[in-house]
């Protein structure tokens, strides 16, 4: 059975969406088996996969709304190990669409049960806030993965995001937990960059596992999504690649225990 992992932060700008790109596709490199879930209207995960988003005529969301099967909306290897359930901008509309509807956090979850004995991996790419389609993504989910952006206000909705996963799983999802936080966009020729680590890790006080492998500002990750590739096909040897070989072999490593 595949382990599903939601990757969330209701703060944009964290490096949320090259996680789930870079992720998925570096534990594809490692001969697993992923799906790669975006459930964020923007779609940024789905373009960064070279998917046209605007041109599809099945994805997330006439899955939620029911107007079409999971098989039908997945894209089969976009790259080799990586399928894709994509979004565009029709999502944005799904909060509204879902008004009234019973058991609404349930919907991605009852779609995903058919297809999670598949993969080995499912990654969620949440929106950028605490919405339904953030909660649906958590009732999937068997754990969450924050991003953390090396910056002043870090901590600032951490405390809000873990209280919101614990509701979840209070009330909604037993099984889900925190999996871990990773830091991103880690700036080594600043004092800040190295404050920010060492702030989060003395707050959270061993709470929440926080993961080894730091992400680093990198410029060949920042044009991987131009090209609509993951870093690890961009430039396999740039640092950014490097670093999420080695998340990949962290989060695996966290499965098979």
């Amino acid at each position: 059975m595949g382990k599903i992992i939601a990757i969330a932060n209701q703060k944009g700008g964290v490096g949320k969406t090259t996680t789930a790109i870079n992720l998925s596709a570096s534990l594809a490199f490692k001969g697993k088996k992923v799906l790669m879930i975006d459930s964020d209207p923007q779609g940024n995960a789905t373009s960064g996969y070279g998917i046209e988003k605007n041109d599809l005529d099945n994805t997330i969301y006439e899955l939620i709304l029911g107007e079409c099967s999971i098989h039908d909306c997945i894209i089969k290897d976009v790259i080799p190990g990586v399928s894709v359930l994509p979004s565009n901008v029709n999502l944005a509309a799904a909060e509204i669409e879902l008004i009234g509807v019973e058991k609404k956090e349930f919907i991605l979850k009852n779609e995903i049960d058919w297809v999670k004995n598949f993969y080995d991996f499912i990654v969620i790419d949440c929106p950028p806030s605490l919405s339904m389609l953030t909660v649906n993504a958590m009732t999937t989910a068997d754990s969450v993965l924050v991003p953390i952006q090396c910056e002043y206000y870090a901590l600032e909705g951490l405390s809000q995001l873990i209280h919101t996963v614990n509701l979840v799983k209070e009330r909604l999802n037993p099984a889900l937990d925190m999996e871990g936080i990773v830091f991103t966009m880690y700036d080594s020729r600043t004092n800040l960059s190295s404050q920010v680590v060492e702030n989060v890790k003395y707050n959270l006080q061993q709470t929440v596992n926080v993961y080894k492998t730091i992400i680093p500002r990198n410029i060949r990750l920042a044009e991987a999504p131009s090209h609509g590739v993951p870093i690890q096909i961009y430039d396999s040897k740039s640092v950014g690649a490097e670093s999420y070989r080695l998340l990949a072999d962290e989060v695996i490593t966290g499965k098979d225990m």
